[in-house]
């Protein structure tokens, strides 16, 4: 299974697609962040984001995108930017029939590290380990897109299962 993980963001959106399955070692495809600059308009920004995710979902093909669940925080303009990112992202991967998927920043951290509360620097050093890499990729906005890909492929593909068992069972006579 190839998934994407976007961590959203107005400013710096995080993108990592990784390869793998249950029980098999796990391969970074690529990682990077695509930035917008304050100083444009915030719907020019958004068309950058866009543009960036249909290039990645172009270029890479994933089997199912995993986006970060945006949750309250205090300052409200960072929930509004992370808001109509993600917004964004759920779009792209719509269009094109993917299954999204939603997982929140605890259930990430809990699925990398056996820590719901572990810091940046912690999942860092768990994708870093998990893919085999030399280097936590930075910004940390990398690092938690690969973590949203790696806890989709744990978690995802098996609540897929499930999701499709139980729909199947309802729609029986």
């Amino acid at each position: 299974m190839r998934v994407l993980g976007i961590d959203p963001g107005l400013t710096r959106c995080g993108m990592g697609v990784v390869d793998g399955s249950v029980g098999r070692p796990l391969t970074l495809v690529d990682v990077n962040v695509l930035r917008t600059s304050a100083e444009v308009p915030v719907a020019h920004r958004l068309v950058t984001i866009e543009k960036g995710v249909d290039a990645w979902l172009d270029e890479f093909a994933p089997d199912a995108v995993a986006v970060e669940r945006v949750f309250a925080r205090s300052d409200v303009s960072t929930v509004m930017g992370t808001a109509q990112a993600s917004g964004i992202a759920m779009v792209c991967a719509a269009r094109r029939g993917l299954p999204i998927a939603l997982h929140t920043p605890s259930e990430v951290k809990a699925a990398v590290s056996g820590n719901g509360r572990a810091n940046k620097q912690q999942v860092g050093a768990m994708v870093t380990r998990i893919l085999r890499l030399d280097a936590p990729p930075k910004p940390a906005d990398a690092a938690d897109a690969l973590a949203l890909a790696i806890t989709h492929i744990w978690r995802g593909g098996a609540q897929a299962r499930i999701d499709a068992a139980v729909a199947a069972a309802r729609s029986r006579p």
